[in-house]
């Protein structure tokens, strides 16, 4: 795929994430009306798309609760907002080893590791239009934590997710990622159009510099649709090169705090500086049902 500028943009706006960022800001959604009222404000400020994790309302931390995510989509649905809904399906695949001398049993403190289908359960139970495939496994941090996706478990749940009518998000994290993708693709489990998004500079995958983003995009099928970001303080100066690149653009406190140095940034504040990398470059910004029709998607509701 050349490095071709695209003119009309779609923009993400991961709102929450898992990780441990509400301890570092204040801004970071938390609760099910917190994370619905992200979602919705960052609509209004030109994201079509809202990537979505729940968190436990008492700690903050991630969860696969079906109840909380039906609660987030039910609030945005009784919003009245438009959006195209992207729920992740990547919580349930993470190991994290006893030690480096006895890798067995496991920490049960941070090992979540479950079937493809359980998995999937808020997937099935609320048919959103995009979710998450986590395209690979990959070491995160330095201590002992691996998030884990083998081919045979993208191969069921990507089987799964075709058969719920769901569009799936590829999450290409390393440039092995993208053959497995293609991998997929070619198994019969995935549909067109395929979207990947491309999550640069993150420990231990694959690096957010020019070189290896343009070998990742040059790798990408023609007819496939991707978005690309980066994390800290690269998410912006990314969301001008996924665009030059012939891309779309994800932002959001998922992957990034602060909106300037010093400053705590909100959701809708990162997502109206994106709308304003693209139009000062002379895109202009897909809304939800113009994304919709660009990614083959049915709106839900």
């Amino acid at each position: 795929m050349p490095l071709t500028p695209n003119r009309e943009v779609f923009i993400t706006c991961a709102v929450t994430g898992a990780g441990d960022t509400t301890g570092r800001s204040d801004k970071v959604p938390v609760t099910p009306e917190q994370i619905a009222e992200a979602s919705v404000a960052a609509a209004r400020a030109g994201a079509a798309i809202a990537h979505i994790h729940v968190r436990d309302p008492e700690t903050g931390k991630g969860s696969r609760d079906p109840a909380l995510y039906r609660e987030v989509v039910e609030r945005i649905r009784d919003s009245g907002t438009d959006m195209v809904l992207n729920l992740t399906a990547g919580m349930g695949g993470d190991l994290v080893l006893g030690s480096t001398e006895a890798p067995f049993p496991a920490d049960p403190a941070g090992t979540d590791m479950v079937g493809a289908t359980e998995r999937l359960v808020h997937i099935a139970e609320l048919k959103p239009e995009i979710c998450t495939l986590d395209c690979g496994t990959m070491n995160f941090g330095e201590g002992d934590y691996v998030m884990t996706n083998t081919p045979a478990m993208l191969k069921e749940m990507a089987r799964q997710i075709q058969a719920l009518g769901v569009r799936p998000e590829i999450e290409v994290f390393d440039t092995g990622h993208l053959l497995l993708a293609k991998w997929l693709k070619a198994q019969g489990v995935i549909d067109d159009p395929v979207m990947i998004q491309l999550c640069m500079g993150i420990p231990w995958g694959a690096p957010d510099d020019l070189g290896t983003f343009k070998a990742i995009v040059d790798n990408v099928p023609d007819d496939w649709t991707f978005s690309a970001f980066s994390i800290g303080r690269n998410q912006m100066p990314y969301a001008a090169l996924a665009m030059l690149g012939g891309g779309n653009i994800r932002v959001g406190l998922e992957d990034n705090i602060w909106l300037d140095k010093g400053v705590l940034a909100t959701n809708e504040a990162l997502v109206a500086r994106a709308v304003n990398v693209v139009q000062s470059l002379g895109g202009s910004i897909l809304g939800p049902a113009e994304t919709r029709a660009k990614l083959g998607l049915e709106k839900r509701w």
